[in-house]
């Protein structure tokens, strides 16, 4: 199997051409990461892929640069029957290797530094910081011992071995490190990172719900200080255990179906707020832990936001139309996006990307724009 080829062509669609992770990436056998993942067939659910079965497909999928899906809710695609079908949340991927080396470039790596990934998943990164700086510098932590244990297994068939442990890194790290890059969104910033950040270290992460990097160094107080970076990904949100927990289907089954306490008109086109990225960001901010949902048939678009205090609202409307709004429980949802979209239209932006931030001992994370104040944790 040729795979050599497709490295390379991989590498060089990833990084510029005196990049120093083009040789890590074009060595690195990314299909043996992912021998069996899952697909999206369309219809809501998933179905498994063999790649050895395929070897076309298994290159094509293996060196493309985008994420491939190993688990979804408990089942992992190497535990899966042939021809399985199954329904969930994705759990654990392969990320795509273009956004595995910006995570690197933000950590501002550098020869003899000790590194911590947090979520091992499939290898990627792991493999990646391995092979440019050696083992003995790369720790890589999961939640899931079988995701260590694979990922342990199929790094060292490719002569590396870097140290793997299974645990719930939100809730403690052994070890300290000059380096942790985090794969995982989370929120609030858990305190164990940086207690196992050494002083002047770097922490790269990402803000659950969001598409925010952190970037910040540790300062001598324990915290740190740093900023969003002008750039944005999107990550699984760390889990605790075999899947996350279940979620507010009853409250999305009531904002689909109730008039609700408050029906108006809105002020803006329906929106896929998921997928409006500064919009989304900057609702979890303002309002943590709202789901979202969203669907369109032929020209009608409606939106869903709903939040576990109880409260919801549903949006919906022909296209650019002015929405109708259903809102309930204590708070109105759409009414708080809709003061996000004001200061987006008056202020050109929301001014997340760029921002300054400092991050208490304990995770919190302090932002300030003007008479603008805000906390995340």
């Amino acid at each position: 199997m040729d795979w050599e080829q497709h490295a390379a062509q991989l590498a060089h669609d990833v990084t510029d051409p005196v990049s120093r992770w083009r040789e890590p990436i074009a060595n690195t056998p990314r299909h043996r990461l992912v021998p069996r993942w899952w697909e999206r067939d369309g219809h809501g659910s998933w179905t498994l892929r063999d790649g050895p079965s395929d070897l076309e497909q298994w290159m094509r999928t293996a060196y493309r640069d985008t994420s491939v899906i190993t688990r979804v809710g408990p089942l992992h695609a190497d535990h899966a029957n042939p021809d399985d079908v199954t329904k969930g949340r994705p759990t654990s991927s392969a990320t795509h290797p273009g956004l595995v080396v910006r995570m690197l470039r933000h950590a501002r790596l550098t020869d003899g530094l000790d590194v911590l990934d947090v979520g091992t998943g499939a290898g990627g990164l792991t493999a990646y910081a391995a092979r440019r700086f050696g083992d003995r510098h790369v720790t890589s932590v999961d939640v899931d011992p079988y995701l260590c244990d694979i990922a342990r297994e199929r790094l060292a068939a490719m002569g590396l071995r870097p140290q793997i442990h299974a645990l719930d890194a939100t809730a403690d790290v052994p070890g300290t490190y000059d380096r942790i890059i985090a794969t995982v969104a989370v929120r609030p910033l858990p305190a164990s990172w940086l207690g196992a950040l050494r002083t002047g270290g770097r922490l790269v992460t990402t803000i659950s719900n969001t598409s925010l990097i952190l970037t910040a160094w540790k300062t001598e107080d324990g915290g740190a200080v740093g900023q969003f970076e002008r750039d944005w990904a999107g990550f699984m949100t760390s889990r605790h255990g075999t899947d996350y927990e279940p979620g507010s289907a009853k409250l999305f089954a009531t904002a689909r179906e109730l008039d609700g306490d408050d029906v108006s008109t809105g002020r803006y086109p329906v929106v896929d707020v998921e997928n409006a990225w500064e919009l989304r960001s900057m609702l979890e901010v303002v309002a943590p832990g709202v789901e979202l949902d969203y669907e369109q048939h032929d020209r009608r678009r409606t939106a869903y936001l709903v939040h576990d205090d109880g409260s919801w609202a549903r949006a919906s409307a022909e296209k650019l139309d002015p929405p109708t709004v259903h809102q309930g429980g204590p708070r109105r949802l759409w009414d708080e996006l809709e003061r996000i979209r004001d200061r987006q239209n008056a202020e050109g932006g929301l001014s997340l990307y760029g921002q300054r931030v400092r991050v208490d001992p304990d995770g919190v994370i302090h932002l300030s724009r003007g008479r603008w104040r805000a906390t995340i944790g």
